[in-house]
């Protein structure tokens, strides 16, 4: 089973091997994907992190308790580098959001009888049973890989420059984090995948060893000066077309 639609701003594909796995089960996994998106979207002045930004909500959901209180550990643990409350912007949780929301997708999937299947969002991935190949894209030449990876019961994310450019807030200094070009990080999850790449980017080249000093994390980053920085545990395949350094 494949199927493929557009949420939160990127399109979501989802591969499923299992025969006879249901139609329902997929569709509940969209209409998750859905109301998240409506619920936490800085975007939409009328979903609730927006509503609770503005004062016009007393206390969070326990859905997003529980990503604000993700917020809050990351913030602390990159001594304010990762920040979802910059001054001068409304409060954004999308960088917890994203990777916590299809963590949750893949959750459904597996509790309704799902044992592999790939979920991959924006080119985040959750690959569960496997091993499944997924490549990293280089960071200034959309053509070519860095490297590519087997997964298995695992997930990937990377933060990088090359789709929205500086987009990514030192918090610290409140400007663009510019120290790195891209930053992948493999982990159990993709809520920490994905957060510690936003979080690890934020800080710049000191946040590669950072990441990398994680339990359980391994990552693969391409600084600003084309070096190529991976913990030993990477579980990749270098390419011919990797950066050099």
């Amino acid at each position: 089973m494949r199927r493929v639609e557009h949420v939160m701003g990127f399109p979501v594909s989802v591969r499923i091997d299992d025969e006879g796995f249901p139609d329902a089960a997929v569709d509940g996994l969209f209409v998750w994907l859905h109301e998240v998106d409506a619920r936490f979207s800085p975007f939409r002045p009328d979903s609730e992190v927006s509503r609770l930004d503005r004062g016009e909500v007393s206390e969070p959901s326990p859905a997003l308790r529980e990503v604000l209180d993700l917020c809050e550990e990351y913030r602390v643990a990159t001594g304010g580098a990762f920040d979802v409350r910059l001054p001068g912007r409304g409060l954004d949780p999308c960088a917890v959001v994203k990777g916590w929301s299809v963590q949750k997708g893949a959750e459904l999937l597996a509790a309704a009888g799902a044992r592999r299947f790939c979920l991959n969002a924006g080119g985040d991935v959750v690959a569960a049973g496997g091993p499944w190949r997924v490549g990293v894209r280089h960071p200034e030449h959309a053509d070519r890989l860095c490297t590519v990876l087997d997964l298995t019961d695992r997930a990937v994310a990377t933060s990088a420059r090359y789709e929205r450019g500086d987009h990514i807030i030192d918090g610290r200094t409140g400007r663009p984090a510019t120290g790195l070009l891209s930053l992948t990080v493999v982990a159990p999850t993709l809520t920490e995948a994905d957060t510690v790449a936003t979080a690890a980017f934020a800080m710049g080249a000191e946040g590669v060893a950072w990441a990398a000093a994680r339990e359980n994390c391994e990552v693969f980053a391409v600084d600003a000066g084309r070096r190529v920085l991976r913990s030993p545990g990477f579980p990749g395949e270098r390419t011919a077309t990797q950066p050099t350094g």
